[in-house]
């Protein structure tokens, strides 16, 4: 047995207690108990010599010692009192294997043996890029990755990267280390006698390389794809830079990444943004694809990689090579995280989505917004006809509900009846006031996301105004015309029949119904603002689902309608798909989602329905009749009264709420623009209220 093992615990002890003082002394000689330096004595002493586990074990209890939050002041020269914790004791690491060979050997070999045990490759041409498998695919991944446990990696730097640091606030603190003392302490730690091959920044600097070409190859199959080509016919398959990114990387490769074979990698990289930028432009034209933008997004993030690293290859030894490897780290160590979020992927494509969704329902929503007089009067006219349709719908309705019906059949009755009335309105030109709200919100928020402040602002102050007024003219049009022919109806009805439309029991049934606060009034109609709302996001989808394939010019080049129509006649119901096809989306689905509540609350036993301000309205006049003239000035019937103008208000509400919130988000548009534009547009109206409520004079 060795002298050490058969020396008494107590003398053992007691000399490493004289290490740790000695230790103190040499290092910290003004504060000899300062917990960071009998710490960092504590680590040194204790460098595993074999297993690779024990040495990351060892790694990240030195990290965790570098993020302890007490600053090591007055134990480094020069003393900095507003330095961050982590500079004083990285500064003072570094002191101490700069004076200590015995310290730094056991450091240096272990780097040395991390860095030849593990790979950077995949650190460094994965994590933070999209896999390139489409947006359903990445989401599925990620759930499996958050739901399965994940076997051990230990010979990836990308996985030792996140066990060191396991939040996405720790880029910030890799972001605050000086790049000057992160390069003394990699000449310490990195030179030995072993092969250049060996050396850990040989290592990384061949990762590093190896991932250029992994990512030209992976980019150049992207940029090269069909749909891709298909959206810049400006480039030739032959003249696409995407072919030469591959020839170049190889380049760098051969040649040690030379500081020309940079330049002109640099130089390709940025000939293959434009092409991106060119098919993203066509994008905006020819509507969107989810799984076509989330290949762009990799192709972009994969551009910016190669130039990072490039950066990292080109930047002299020393400081200015750190500076760029930090800048690195720090980004790998963010995108890692959220590679790991479903909710940050959801979002990002969500986004985008719901901007040329919210555009299509804004090109839809300028329809219904009026600039002059004979606009206004013209729109009034359209929501006369959309409150005449109304009042027969009602009547249908009500008359749906008289029914022995299964509640299937009771809610294909009423589907087919809204759609039936919707698109009758679409047909003839009528307007509906419910209808409105979410795509003159789409509009809106379309206008506050684009130009400069100033001519957005000036632009929203006579956009809003016509806004309000179209949509004032709207209502003011449905609801005065659905009265006198509801009232007309039942006249009608009640000569033929000798009887009123209604019973006393269905008119009693058709007040309460309506009672603001005697009924669900008030969370039906807004549910029924959440449905119109939907409509909308379903014309602006099924109107990008028609231009991103084409269908128009597909209908106006079909065989079988040329044939049939001539070449004219096909195109002209191209022209008709084209400029109905939002219509008939929105039209169909409030028609469906309208009918499915009472369905979806007779199925799960809950008492659900909806509160359509106009068809309320209609079935409100049908009972008045019913119950006759004196009857509608009682309590309850004004009441009822009150709570239609109830569900105007939360039907446009939050029908115009909720679009104009979707838009704002889709636009990324700033919290200050939207306060100073509620700030301006209160001073506009204080000062001229007629221009929100009527039409311009002539």
């Amino acid at each position: 047995m060795s002298a050490t093992l058969l020396q008494p615990a107590p003398a053992r002890e007691g000399r490493s207690s004289r290490e740790v003082d000695a230790f103190c002394v040499e290092f910290a000689p003004r504060a000899p108990g300062h917990p960071a330096v009998r710490d960092l004595q504590k680590l040194l002493a204790d460098v595993p010599e074999e297993g690779l586990e024990a040495r990351l074990e060892w790694v990240e209890r030195c990290v965790a010692w570098l993020r302890e939050s007490r600053p090591a002041l007055g134990l480094v020269e020069p003393a900095e009192p507003e330095a961050p914790a982590a500079v004083t004791r990285l500064a003072l690491l570094v002191r101490v294997l700069e004076a200590r060979a015995s310290s730094r050997e056991p450091v240096a070999a272990l780097v040395r043996e991390v860095m030849g045990g593990t790979s950077g490759l995949r650190l460094f041409s994965q994590v933070g890029l999209p896999a390139g498998q489409g947006f359903f695919g990445e989401v599925s991944d990620r759930l499996a990755r958050h739901l399965l446990p994940a076997p051990p990696e230990d010979h990836q730097l990308s996985e030792l990267l996140l066990r060191l640091f396991p939040v996405p606030e720790d880029a910030a603190w890799l972001e605050t280390l000086p790049p000057a003392l992160l390069a003394r302490l990699s000449t310490l730690v990195g030179g030995s006698a072993q092969p250049p091959a060996r050396e850990p920044e040989a290592v990384i600097r061949t990762d590093l390389v190896d991932a250029l070409g992994l990512l030209s190859v992976q980019t150049a199959a992207l940029g090269l794809s069909e749909d891709v080509r298909e959206r810049c016919p400006e480039v030739s398959f032959r003249a696409s830079p995407f072919l030469k990114l591959r020839r170049v990387c190889e380049g760098v490769q051969a040649r040690d990444a030379a500081p020309d074979s940079l330049r002109e990698l640099g130089d390709v990289v940025e000939e293959c943004r434009q092409v991106v930028a060119i098919v993203s432009s066509h994008l905006e034209q020819y509507g969107v694809s989810v799984d076509l933008v989330y290949r762009l997004e990799r192709i972009r993030r994969s551009l910016e990689r190669m130039e990072a690293i490039a950066r990292v290859l080109g930047a002299a030894p020393g400081e200015a090579r750190w500076r760029e490897s930090l800048a690195l780290v720090a980004d790998l160590l963010r995108r890692a995280h959220t590679d790991r979020s479903v909710r940050a992927v959801v979002a990002s494509n969500a986004r985008l989505l719901a901007r040329k969704v919210i555009e299509r329902a804004g090109h839809s929503g300028e329809h219904y917004i009026t600039s002059t007089r004979a606009e206004y009067h013209a729109m009034v006219h359209a929501a006369a006809g959309g409150g005449f349709i109304t009042a027969f719908t009602a009547i249908l309705k009500l008359y749906a509900a008289t029914l022995a019906l299964a509640p299937f059949f009771y809610g294909l009755a009423l589907a087919g009846t809204y759609v039936a009335s919707f698109l009758m309105m679409q047909a003839t030109g009528s307007a509906l006031a419910t209808k409105q709200p979410s795509m003159t919100a789409a509009t809106l928020g379309s206008a506050i996301g684009q130009g400069g402040s100033s001519g957005r602002l000036s632009h929203l102050m006579e956009l809003i105004p016509r806004i309000t007024r179209s949509q004032l003219a709207t209502a003011v049009g449905n609801m005065g015309t659905v009265l006198p022919v509801a009232v007309a109806l039942s006249m009608g009805f009640a000569w033929w029949q000798g009887r009123p439309l209604l019973n006393a029991a269905q008119a009693d049934y058709v007040v309460h119904a309506l009672h603001p606060w005697h009924s669900g009034t008030i969370f039906y109609a807004a549910l029924t603002g959440v449905l119109l709302w939907l409509s909308s996001l379903v014309a602006g989808w099924l109107e990008n689902f028609a231009v991103y394939h084409r269908l128009p010019e597909a209908i106006a080049h079909h065989r079988a309608l040329r044939r049939a129509l001539g070449d004219s006649g096909a195109r002209k119901l191209s022209d008709v798909f084209a400029h109905h096809i939002a219509g008939l989306g929105g039209n169909v689905s409030i028609g469906v989602l309208l009918a499915l509540p009472p369905v979806v609350g007779a199925f799960f036993g809950l008492p659900l329905d909806v509160r359509h301000v106009t068809l309320s309205f209609g079935q409100l006049c049908l009972a008045g009749f019913a119950l006759g003239p004196n009857a509608v000035l009682r309590p309850d019937f004004l009441a009822a009264l009150g709570g239609i103008g109830l569900t105007l208000a939360i039907n446009f509400g939050v029908s115009f709420s909720l679009a104009l919130a979707v838009a704002l988000r889709a636009r990324d548009v700033p919290l200050s623009d939207m306060l100073r534009l509620v700030r301006l547009m209160s001073a506009r109206f204080l000062r001229d209220p007629r221009s929100f409520l009527l039409p311009p004079r002539d």
